[in-house]
This record gives structure tokens, C-alpha cells and sequence, in this order.
């Protein structure tokens, strides 16, 4: 069988984790797997690369950025191989452009576009473990790119489906997928499966588990993907294409803090000023989230709407040079917000999901400034400082043994 695995930047931290990684694959190869494994970079790596960034330059080349950002995980592999070797196993470290995985052009957040699979086909029939790092790819000006932070997620399930790999597992610090954070929520209950369009509303709305981009392409090519802990033998959580509906509607209440809500007031209310705005926006690949229009007042409206709050300076730069067709009173902007969303596939058909949370809410004084709803997850737009307090009541509400539903 030829199984991927992953193993995220805390199961590989220090020399001790490696090893017991190291074990874990060893164990793994001899129960007759050929084996594919992508690490991420150890530990607080990455933070401390970017934080070396910093004292040389506030406006770094995203280029030179992508260029030391690599090394971390080209440090990962090449210990790991070590570690596996020593253990007297075959092993070999190989980076993007000796794997072939070619990305788009755009740095810090590239997409994988090809993998050519000759140099992992030849070395897997050599019978080695071959050790991939993750988070990397290679454009077509033959620069290094990087896919984002969660990027070996992807760099895993990529690979697993251009080698028609019958499994990927994705290692981690916690032994699945809970229904809310167990650092906030004491009582959060782990899922033993999921499905792909659950998991990627989790993953695109705060839960930190997976990286949205890798369930986007587990669901795309049907990859059977376990996520387990890297430190205790669990069953862990299946992420797959349907689950068996439980007596529970809802799968999972997250928080997201990386927000930012953008007010523009008093627009010129004619067609075509929306159309202005959001083609503007998207043309520097900004993606909005919510957008409410009011009814309108003396022939203007009003449009807010959310965003990352890493887009929230290209966004502004993006809406100042659009003076001559975005005509309105102000733009005002607030950094102090999350967006706490309930995910189930039972939601739609469900409608008391919606009056019990937002019941929760207002009980612990919570409020509500924006609202949006899709067939499998209600969002709200509250005070960042209520974040944590609200996903605790939210899933107390829905979820935890005294749940309403």
C-alpha cells in the first residue's frame, strides 16, 4: 500500500520528536507500505525566520521572503532521513525542485499547478522512504515559492493524489478534529469523521487543524485523509466525502480573529458602484467573506463588508486609486472583530440552529453586528474580545451535554 504522510512542525519540534517520528515511519514501512512522507519546518521555525526578516526590513521581497522561509523545511527533511537512516532504514530527503513541484508565480501563497512523479517513482522503487518538504514549490522562473502558512497540508494531499496514494495521513498535535478548540472549550467532543464540506468550512473559518487548500484537493480527488496525533496511537478523525448523520446537526463552532470589516459609506445608490468595488478588489486576488448593502437614504447606500485582516492595507491602497469611480462619503475600518461560525451538515434543515445561538449570544451579552448563512454554516461578525466567551456559550448551546438541539 502506498500511504503519504504529514507531520506538522510540533511533532518534529526537537531531536527527541524526530526520533519518535522517525520510529513511527520505520514501524510504518515494515508493515510492507511503500512510504511518502512531507514535514513541515520544526517548531517555531518559521516565526523565527520571519522575526529575522524584521530587523533587516519592515517591506521584505516576498521573493527573498519565499527564498529563506524554504529552509525550514529543507532543515526537517534532511534530519528526518537522517534519523531514519540511523535506525539502518533507507531514506531520502528531496526538496521541491528535485521532486518537480511546480507552482504558480505568485510568492507567499502559490498553488501547486504539476508534480512530475519520476524522481518519487524511482526511489520508492529502490525501496526507500522518500522525505518531501513540504510548503514549497517551484514557478515558472525557477524561483522557490511557498503555499502558505498550513502549506504542507496541501504539499501532502497534492502529492497523494498525483501518486494515487490509497491513503494520506496528516499528523499533528491534537488527535483529530473536535468540535471546537479544546483549548477553549473544555468539554469539545471529537468527531471520528467529517465530511469534506464540514472540514472545509472549519478550516476556512479558524479551526487550524487542516489548511483549507489541502480539503479543497482531498475533496476534489476523493483522497481518503486521516488526521491523528503524532504523539499518542489514536483512530483519529476521517475526513471523507459523506458522514452518518447523527442526533447532533452541528459539527463544529470556530472563531476567526484574522477579520477586518470595511464600511463604505454613503455610495452613489446607481448600477454599477458594487461591480466597481468588488472587480477592483479581486483583480489583486482580495477575498471578501460578508457583504451587507443597506436599504438606502437620500439616493446612497451603504456596503460593509469583511476580509482578512492580513488584506485589510492592499484593500485600502486598492479602493484609494478608485477615487474617480468609487465616489462616497467615507471608508472606515474595524480591526476589532471575529467572525464565530457554527458548521453542520444539518444546518439548512434545521432552523432552530439559528435562534439557539443567537440566543446563547444574547444571554451572554454578546452583540451581533453582521450575519451571513450558507446550506452547511451560519456566521457572525462580533467584538474580538468576545471571541473565546462566545464559541463557549455557542457550543453549549448546540453541542455540549445540556445542548438545546
Amino acid at each position: 500500500m502506498l500511504i503519504v504522510q504529514k507531520y506538522g512542525g510540533s511533532s518534529v519540534a526537537n531531536t527527541e520528536r524526530i526520533k519518535i517520528v522517525a520510529q513511527r515511519i520505520v514501524d510504518t514501512y515494515n508493515l510492507n507500505n511503500s512510504l511518502v512522507v512531507i514535514l513541515s519546518a520544526q517548531g517555531d521555525t518559521t516565526n523565527e525566520l520571519l522575526a529575522k526578516i524584521a530587523e533587516i526590513t519592515s517591506t521584505p521581497s516576498k521573493r527573498e521572503t519565499d527564498m529563506l522561509l524554504a529552509t525550514g523545511e529543507q532543515q526537517s527533511v534532511a534530519l528526518m532521513s537522517m534519523a531514519i537512516q540511523s535506525l539502518g532504514y533507507p531514506a531520502v530527503s528531496l526538496n521541491a525542485q528535485q521532486v518537480g513541484i511546480s507552482s504558480s508565480v505568485t510568492y507567499s501563497n502559490a498553488r501547486i499547478e504539476k508534480i512530475e512523479n519520476a524522481r518519487i517513482l524511482k526511489e520508492l522503487a529502490a525501496k526507500n522512504i522518500v522525505i518531501i518538504a513540504g510548503f514549497q514549490g517551484i514557478n515558472s522562473h525557477g524561483d522557490i515559492t511557498t503555499l502558505g502558512r498550513g502549506g504542507s497540508d496541501t504539499s501532502a494531499v497534492a502529492l497523494a493524489a498525483s501518486l494515487n496514494a490509497n491513503l494520506c495521513e496528516i499528523y499533528t498535535d491534537v488527535d483529530g478534529i473536535y468540535t471546537a478548540d479544546p483549548r477553549i472549550v473544555a468539554d469539545a467532543q471529537k468527531l471520528t469523521e467529517i465530511s469534506y464540506d464540514e472540514m472545509l468550512e472549519m478550516a476556512s473559518l479558524g479551526a487550524n487543524v487542516l489548511h483549507n487548500r489541502s480539503v479543497e484537493l482531498a475533496k476534489k480527488n476523493n483522497i481518503k485523509l486521516v488526521v491523528r496525533s503524532s504523539f499518542v496511537l489514536d483512530k483519529g478523525t476521517v475526513v471523507k466525502e459523506k458522514r452518518k448523520m447523527e442526533s447532533v446537526y452541528v459539527s463544529g463552532v470556530v472563531s476567526d480573529s484574522n477579520v477586518a470589516t470595511i464600511s463604505i459609506i454613503g455610495i452613489k445608490d446607481t448600477p454599477g458602484m458594487a461591480y466597481n468595488i468588488f472587480s477592483a478588489l479581486a483583480l489583486k486576488k482580495i477575498s471578501i467573506d460578508i457583504i451587507l448593502q443597506s436599504v438606502g437614504r437620500a439616493g446612497t447606500k451603504d456596503i460593509v463588508f469583511t476580509l482578512a485582516e492580513s488584506d485589510l492595507a492592499d484593500a485600502l491602497e486598492v479602493l484609494g486609486t478608485q477615487d474617480d469611480i468609487i465616489t462616497c462619503e467615507e471608508i472606515t475600518v474595524n480591526k476589532d472583530v471575529a467572525k464565530l461560525s457554527v458548521i453542520g451538515a444539518g444546518i439548512e434543515a434545521n432552523p432552530e440552529v439559528a435562534p439557539i445561538m443567537f440566543g446563547a449570544l444574547f444571554h451572554a451579552n454578546i452583540n451581533i453586528s453582521m450575519i451571513a448563512t450558507s446550506e452547511i454554516k451560519l456566521s457572525v461578525i462580533i467584538d474580538q474580545k468576545d471571541a473565546k466567551h462566545g464559541v463557549q456559550v455557542v457550543h453549549d448551546a448546540l453541542i455540549g451535554e445540556n445542548n438545546q438541539l
